[in-house]
């Protein structure tokens, strides 16, 4: 076994133990693809075995380009985001990228900090996900010339492209679904309408139950930290006009709903149908398992960073928006109300 050498590993250690030149080993760290497979194998097992750690900024000045993309999310503490970052990983790997990923901690002001930062590595390329509709960092973005493209959150105009779902389309999934089952009065419990996915989404359940000559769904709007359960939604349960089923309009929602119905005593689908947002691992294993809108994160992450090696590539049409389909995956949590609560 090859040992580790001690003290700082140079580009000529690692050619010299895999007995290649140093522009072979160069090549295979720029991710070119002039290197045969059994080479290449060869040349990273030497690089992981040593402990070689390629100085990325020498190499950038010396090439004249970045190979970073910088990626700007709201929170960390959301799945979704972290999904995101994940799809988006593994297409810069692929392609030979690294990115560094900064949160704005859901705060505006801090986005705007944390943007600065990342602009200050020069990168080849930005993604974000904006704080909110306002997005009023797009103008330091548009000034950077930093090429970049706007996922999930998208502001009401844009200079970019954009990538997001169908959220209309989803949320009238929803809608149908209940109302398919015998459900007249639903609630919708939303994080803050001032984010266009959500008034999206509420917009999709509310145009399809006036569609259908069903009572106006109640919105409810509770913020973005509520795991322990939505503030005010065991008071909109009960009351003349209590509904038979809750749609939560976000993962988070979803968790802190299912909480607040168990601690309620309401049996879920018996007492209350829930659907909710995401369709992660949790919501399959609960019982009875979710019915939940399953969002394309996965192709969002890899449709942004298709947009934005376009744009680094130099492709200078007209911003693009590109919208995704969701699926509703329909499980045990929802169910024909019963016969009380038809009207």
């Amino acid at each position: 076994m090859m040992p580790r050498r001690p003290g700082k590993v140079s580009i000529r250690h690692v050619a010299e133990a895999a007995g290649v030149s140093v522009a072979t080993v160069s090549n295979v760290v720029r991710g070119r693809k002039n290197v045969s497979d059994a080479v290449r194998a060869r040349v990273e097992k030497t690089i992981d075995t040593l402990g070689y750690l390629p100085n990325r900024a020498a190499m950038q000045l010396r090439e004249g380009r970045n190979r970073i993309v910088g990626v700007l999310v709201p929170s960390l503490d959301n799945p979704f985001f972290t999904a995101i970052i994940a799809s988006i990983e593994n297409c810069a790997r692929r392609d030979g990228y690294d990115i560094i990923v900064a949160s704005a901690g859901e705060d505006s002001a801090l986005a705007s900090s944390r943007l600065k930062a990342l602009l200050s590595w020069r990168p080849a390329g930005m993604i974000v996900l904006p704080n909110d509709d306002r997005f009023a960092d797009a103008g330091l973005l548009d000034a950077s010339g930093v090429p970049y493209v706007v996922l999930d959150r998208l502001p009401g105009a844009s200079a970019a492209d954009t990538v997001a779902v169908d959220n209309e389309q989803a949320a009238t999934e929803i809608a149908a679904h209940l109302a398919g089952l015998g459900h007249r009065h639903m609630l919708v419990v939303a994080t803050t309408l001032s984010l266009a996915n959500i008034r999206e989404r509420c917009a999709g359940i509310l145009a399809y139950c006036a569609r259908a000559g069903l009572p106006e769904p109640r919105v409810l709007e509770v913020g973005h930290h509520f795991e322990d359960g939505p503030p005010g939604l065991t008071e909109a349960l009960a009351g003349a006009n209590a509904p038979s089923a809750v749609i939560a309009l976000t993962n988070s929602i979803t968790l802190g709903a299912l909480r607040c119905l168990h601690q309620s005593g309401y049996a879920v689908p018996g007492d209350m149908s829930l659907v909710g947002y995401d369709d992660y691992a949790w919501m399959r294993a609960t019982l009875p398992p979710i019915t939940a809108i399953c969002q394309p994160v996965d192709a969002l992450g890899a449709e942004g960073w298709s947009r934005l090696m376009l744009r680094i590539a130099g492709e200078s049409t007209a911003p693009l928006q590109v919208r995704l389909a969701c699926t509703l995956v329909v499980r045990g949590s929802t169910a024909p109300p019963r016969t009380g609560n038809l009207s």
